[in-house]
């Protein structure tokens, strides 16, 4: 249990490598009542004109990346940063842009969300959770990760972002495997399950957070239902992995 501004929360990250489903996961929650923080439509918003970040951007990336407008053009600044030829320290640079005012944004959304006298579970939707874990300014009441196997990924990206595959293989190569995002998970969501079966489990899971929230017993027959499908939907057994 969280407090921000004096006010109790329940504070859960949702994380999961690119194309694996997490969007879909994000707004399932959201239908069941919690409050989702999208950390890449606030990166988005900072890419957008007279953002604060986009001197730093210019500064580190040169100018060709902002397009007509003032703004920041995501598939230019992505070459930069993961194209061909690339410095090494091109994410590094990127990341230290951008995560302090990404924290800044979320921190400001919570504190809008809280003090209305409802009860609240804030998911703050993650999609590199792991790289940041010992410097992001939250701690989290548990960690989710959503999980699909990497040729699922690839073919994903190629066909609805239009990606080459060679440009998919390298985003999901350089954002790490699932097992290494399970290390610091609570809960693996299974996105590859038909989707009803994954709904449900995700319903089930927003109600035991709600449940937790509010200090109240959660349901046996709904409890013993999660753990079945935690037990049967997680690829090796995720260690809990909060911040101190």
């Amino acid at each position: 249990m969280q407090t921000v501004n004096g006010w109790r929360c329940m504070r859960i990250a949702l994380t999961g490598g690119i194309a694996a489903g997490k969007s879909t996961v994000a707004t399932r929650m959201a239908e069941d009542g919690a409050d989702v923080i999208d950390y890449d439509h606030l990166a988005h918003i900072l890419q957008e004109p007279c953002s604060p970040a986009i001197d730093p951007l210019v500064k580190a990336f040169g100018p060709g990346i902002l397009n007509g407008r003032g703004g920041v053009d995501r598939r230019i600044l992505s070459r930069h940063v993961f194209g061909e030829g690339a410095p090494d320290n091109a994410t590094e640079t990127l990341n230290g842009i951008m995560h302090p005012l990404v924290y800044e944004l979320a921190r400001n959304r919570e504190r809008s969300l809280v003090g209305d006298g409802r009860k609240h579970v804030i998911v703050h939707d993650i999609p590199l959770l792991g790289e940041v874990m010992d410097t992001i300014p939250f701690v989290f009441d548990a960690i989710a990760c959503v999980m699909a196997p990497e040729d699922l990924r690839v073919r994903r990206l190629v066909e609805t972002r239009g990606m080459t595959e060679e440009q998919a293989h390298i985003r999901v190569y350089v954002q790490g495997d699932e097992a290494s995002r399970l290390r610091y998970a609570d809960v693996g969501i299974d996105a590859t399950q038909p989707i009803e079966q994954m709904f449900e489990y995700v319903d089930s899971l927003v109600g035991q957070w709600f449940a937790e929230e509010q200090g109240s017993p959660w349901d046996s027959t709904s409890s013993a239902r999660t753990s079945r499908l935690l037990s049967s939907r997680r690829t090796s057994p995720p260690e809990t992995s909060r911040r101190p």
